[in-house]
């Protein structure tokens, strides 16, 4: 993408009571590759911005409608409402003030000019405007472009935080079935030790009823053959 492209991207509203004033600013913005909209005084610029001037005894026309703009250009000396004023009203609004406000006025006022910048004003321009004073518009355009990408991508992160995490309510469960189908280690172990020694306290029984069982003849045995010989033993 081209800076040209880029920047086409960025909608300036320019404000000025001067036909002669308001066709040059939009001449030098059009060089510069932004979009125009120009209008003739203070109170119209509210109205696009869908803020109405309370002074002005008219309703909007039928026809208005809303528009998003990147940055507003004002002349200070205007009749009604000055630039000035568009200026504290536009940073009063909660919906408008993080727009940037270019100050321009074909009077060189120390004051006047301090007293835009302390209360919101990024820059003031001495007319006639210069296609110079066009480029250092965008380092404002580009700075409130940036936080509202940051804020963009916050919200895409916090949008796909909930898809990541597991339902709580079906966790419990989940691991209930698990412990249920796996038999507990430790009991199957502790059944398996019991029959062994259940096994091996039989098989101690059976061996020394065995053991007894031979052991009882051969006992009753040796008296008869000693009795025996000893009788013989008389008899001879």
């Amino acid at each position: 993408m081209t800076v040209p492209d880029a920047e086409s991207r960025f909608h300036v509203l320019a404000v000025d009571d001067s036909l002669v004033d308001r066709k040059l600013i939009e001449m030098l913005l059009k060089t510069s590759s932004y979009q125009v909209t120009t209008v003739d005084s203070g109170s119209k610029a509210l109205e696009l911005l869908g803020l109405r001037d309370a002074s002005s005894p008219s309703p909007s026309s039928p026809d208005h409608q809303e528009i998003d703009v990147n940055l507003i250009i004002t002349d200070y000396c205007m009749p009604g409402m000055t630039g000035y004023d568009l200026l504290k009203r536009v940073k009063g609004s909660s919906s408008l003030k993080d727009i940037p406000v270019v100050i321009m006025s074909s009077e060189n006022v120390p004051a006047r000019i301090s007293r835009c910048l302390q209360d919101g004003a990024e820059e003031f321009f001495l007319k006639p405007v210069k296609l110079a004073d066009m480029k250092k518009l965008k380092s404002h355009l580009l700075k409130r472009k940036q936080p509202k990408e940051a804020q963009a991508q916050q919200g895409q992160a916090v949008e796909l935080e909930p898809e990541q995490q597991l339902d709580p309510r079906t966790q419990p469960a989940h691991d209930a079935e698990e412990t249920a189908a796996e038999p507990p280690p430790a009991a199957s172990n502790g059944t398996a030790d019991g029959g062994n020694k259940r096994k091996a306290a039989a098989m101690e029984e059976e061996g020394m009823l065995a053991v007894m069982t031979v052991a009882a003849p051969e006992s009753s045995t040796k008296p008869r053959l000693a009795t025996t010989s000893s009788s013989l033993a008389v008899e001879t």
